[in-house]
Order: structure tokens, then C-alpha cells, then sequence
């Protein structure tokens, strides 16, 4: 089983923790990663974007000149596609971008990410994170006692509402209650900080 330090807020060694291979220790699988962060994104995108056909666009009603005798090419419509003003060919309607992945895809990719960030020595485990009130200046305070510099990810209990608040306000961190881990989050950012508590629910979870 592969160890790792658990720190306290402060930045101090308060012990160690033994993390299963099945879910810390397996090689991660970059393709399976990648399809369940499509996933995640295209079910985030909107598809409320809308073009208007040439039957949608005002006017148009006129033939714009008579069929023969003027040595043009017939008209029917000013509002055909290829005049100015006219209708859309093939634009995009509304639709849902979203598409399913199998469960145990998307638990292998939670266990590839966090095997990743484990080996490339990018996990942080806390032993707990409380602040007796909402305070960011706190939380900037951990941040640097931990040496974290650049974005990160921050997995709390789902009950600490006082770190959720806390940590909410800085621009360089996500914030996830325990429960709601997902690929995307576990990615985005270079370092990934677990409170331990919250850290135990996830590999039970996954394993």
C-alpha cells in the first residue's frame, strides 16, 4: 500500500496514511480520463444557440422580379440563403450536447486522476480543516502554510460549511463537498487537497 503524509493546517507532519493501491496505486488510464471529462463538459454546454431558415425570416413574401425576360436568374424569395439577409443553411437549433459514460468508466477515471496527482507528488492530505467562522484570510493562510501556490482543488466534509465559505472567495481554488468529486474537478488544478475525513468517504467509495 502506498503511504502518505497527513499534514495539519499549519503545514506540521500529523501522521501518516495508508492509501489502497486499488484506487492510489493503479496506472492511470488517460483515454478513459479524457471521455469522462468530454462527458462532464458537453453536458455542461447550454445548445441554446439558434439560426433562423429561410421560412423563419421576416419578409421575403414578393417575388422579387418577374420569372422570365430580364435576363437574370429566377428569384423566388429575397430571403433565400444566398442573399443578404436570408436564411441560414444547416445553422445550428437547440439541442442537448450531453452523452452517457458506463459507471465503472467513470470510477476508473476518478481512480486514474487521483493515482496521477498521487504520483506526481500533487496530493495534499489535511487532517482537518475547521475555522471557528467564515474567514478567507484564513484559508490563504493554510494555502501558504501547505507551500500551495497556483490553482487547487480543496475536498471538504460536506458538513463544513464555515471552509466552503472560507474558501470560496479565492479565484486560484475550487471548492468540493465530499460526495461530489468529479474527474473535471480532480484535474483541473494542479494540486488536489483532501480533508482526510472526506478523503476515506472517496476510496471507500471507489474501491
Amino acid at each position: 500500500m502506498a503511504t502518505i503524509d497527513i499534514k495539519t493546517a499549519e503545514g506540521k507532519k500529523a501522521g501518516t496514511a495508508e492509501l489502497a493501491d486499488s484506487v492510489f496505486g493503479i496506472e492511470p488510464n488517460v483515454p478513459v480520463m479524457h471521455q469522462v471529462v468530454r462527458m462532464q463538459r458537453a453536458g455542461w454546454r447550454a445548445g441554446t444557440h439558434e439560426t433562423k431558415t429561410r421560412g423563419q425570416v421576416r419578409g421575403g413574401g414578393k417575388k422579387p422580379f418577374r420569372q422570365k425576360g430580364t435576363g437574370r436568374a429566377r428569384q423566388g424569395t429575397i430571403r433565400a440563403p444566398h442573399w443578404r439577409g436570408g436564411g441560414v443553411v444547416f445553422g445550428p437549433h437547440p439541442r442537448s450536447y450531453a452523452f452517457k459514460v458506463n459507471k465503472k468508466e467513470i470510477k476508473l477515471a476518478i481512480r486514474s486522476a487521483l493515482s496521477a496527482k498521487l504520483a506526481d507528488g500533487q496530493l495534499i492530505v489535511v487532517d482537518k480543516i475547521e475555522f471557528e467562522k467564515p474567514r478567507t484570510k484564513d484559508a490563504v493562510a493554510m494555502l501558504k502554510a501547505l507551500e500551495v501556490e497556483g490553482r487547487c482543488t480543496v475536498v471538504v466534509n460536506d458538513e463544513n460549511v464555515n471552509a466552503f465559505l472560507s474558501f470560496r472567495n479565492i479565484p486560484t481554488v475550487d471548492i468540493v463537498p465530499s460526495g461530489y468529486e468529479n474527474v473535471y474537478e480532480l484535474l483541473d488544478n494542479k494540486y488536489l487537497i483532501f480533508e482526510e475525513e472526506a478523503l476515506r468517504k472517496l476510496e471507500e467509495a471507489m474501491a
